[in-house]
């Protein structure tokens, strides 16, 4: 492949990001028009022994996993065994909320869009029970969750049964509220097994793996054999306030939500599953989903904030005049990941790191405008000035805890006449860009988030990273 004009700049930007955050190893790659466009290794797939990375090295793509899920409903609603339509119950009669009427007007659409009105739960550490505790690194997260029990989530059952048990306050009727739920995707993979009559993992594999050629890709690398140029796991810890990546082996696991994010695959088998989302269905000889079915799957069914939106299984954002960006992250221990497609522009791309918490989001938006010749600190969006008087700030200030375990405080600083967002050392200033909306940076790169009331106006959630935290303490 010829060099172009813009890869020694942005390769020096990775590599700068890439140290500061020590990443062991990470790959770029990008097609055009189907074909092998730029490709890019740094580091190594482990990085004590050094040995090299390539493009069928096997990475964890995490969340980018939900894309598959919905690309298995999308083929059972083409064959005529259900539609996204449908009410959950129809298939999942053990599914329950606090609110039975809430329960029976969920549907599979609101399942793919992360808009079936359920808070971030605690649910996705006992799923991974197991995995956890033969892992030494993840002593101290299973510590964190003792307070919720210390019984496994090994089966669809014990999911719905666990939801079901717990006390929570829904954030409005179906479709009117997203918040980012493993718990809904996890799910999905039972739907997905019910109505097919056979396991997730093997549907996955024979009715879009396989035929799209991608026979790097499995659920357990053990499928691989032993040795085989599979990525080592790393995961940073920070120890008398300096951060250290250490190597951690052992993957994370859970049969109850593997539909959520738990497939790994080489940066060559992602370009090859891209390639569906470019063309309408198709890549390298294979129709796997109709156009049509591919247009629902990218249409923006959810706002997340003022910039982004949610398909199924897919984020949708506006690039450039004229372009949409479809893309997914993916992270968990050892794992952060990004995929995206511009279709107008016949671009896919995979991004793949051996570390969780990597900057991918720096990472990719400098590709993406390396590849549109625009300045390297270009933001998705631009946002016009927007005044909040003082007294209106007071409102926000608080504390923000979800079930997933995360923890914000919002608190007025008087003097610089501004909210700023406290998450565990750092603070950072938070812009109003509209009514209850703000906008933080962070290493150049903008992130909105925002404020939901209730119906009497009263702030009850801050939307923060595409989950909406419920406000547990009010402010000074």
């Amino acid at each position: 492949m010829k060099r172009h004009e813009w890869e020694g700049v942005y390769e020096t930007y990775v590599q700068n990001l890439l140290d500061e955050f020590q990443v062991p190893g990470a790959i770029v790659a990008v097609a055009k028009d189907g074909e092998l466009f730029y490709e890019r290794t740094f580091g190594y797939r482990d990085r004590e022994d050094g040995t090299p990375i390539n493009l069928d090295t096997v990475f964890g793509i995490g969340s980018i996993t939900k894309s598959f899920t919905c690309l298995a409903i999308m083929q059972l609603q083409e064959e005529g065994k259900l539609s996204v339509n449908d009410p959950v119950v129809k298939y999942l009669p053990e599914f329950r909320t606090p609110d039975e009427a809430h329960t029976k007007a969920i549907t599979i659409h609101h399942f793919m869009t992360h808009t079936l009105g359920l808070p971030p739960l605690p649910s996705l550490i006992p799923a991974m029970q197991r995995s956890l505790e033969a892992d030494p690194t993840a002593e101290e997260l299973l510590k964190q969750f003792a307070e919720y029990g210390n019984e496994p989530i090994d089966t669809f059952e014990q999911l719905m049964a666990y939801i079901g048990e717990l006390k929570f306050e829904l954030l409005g009727p179906p479709g009117t509220q997203f918040s980012y739920s493993n718990d809904a995707f996890g799910l999905l993979g039972t739907i997905v097994e019910r109505v097919s009559g056979q396991s997730y993992e093997s549907y996955i594999q024979e009715q879009i793996l396989q035929p799209l050629g991608m026979d790097r890709s499995v659920f357990h690398v053990e499928e691989l054999g032993e040795n085989d140029n599979v990525a080592m796991l790393y995961t940073p810890k920070v120890k008398e306030g300096v951060r250290q990546v250490l190597r951690a082996p052992v993957w994370w696991d859970s049969p109850s939500m593997r539909a959520a994010g738990f497939l790994k695959a080489s940066s060559r088998d992602m370009l090859r599953y891209a390639e569906l989302y470019r063309t309408g269905g198709s890549s390298h000889g294979a129709t796997i989903i109709s156009k049509e079915s591919v247009a629902q799957m990218v249409e923006p069914h959810a706002r997340i904030d003022s910039v982004r939106s949610y398909g199924y299984g897919l984020g949708i954002v506006p690039f450039s005049e004229g372009h949409t960006l479809i893309q997914h992250t993916g992270g968990i221990k050892g794992v952060t990941a990004q995929m995206f497609i511009v279709p107008e522009a016949g671009l896919t791309g995979i991004l793949l790191t051996n570390v969780d918490d990597a900057p991918i989001t720096d990472l990719t938006l400098g590709l993406l405008n390396s590849l549109f010749g625009r300045p390297l600190d270009t933001q998705y969006a631009a946002f016009a000035e927007y005044e909040v008087p003082l007294a209106g700030l007071e409102q926000y200030q608080g504390t923000y805890q979800s079930g997933e375990g995360d923890q914000v405080s919002i608190r007025l600083d008087e003097a610089e006449g501004k909210l700023v967002l406290v998450m565990g050392e750092t603070e950072l200033s938070l812009r109003p860009i509209g009514e209850d909306a703000f906008l933080f940076t962070r290493r150049n790169i903008d992130t909105p988030v925002h404020f939901v009331r209730d119906p009497e106006g009263v702030i009850k959630r801050f939307a923060l990273f595409s989950r909406q935290l419920p406000k547990v303490e009010a402010g000074a």
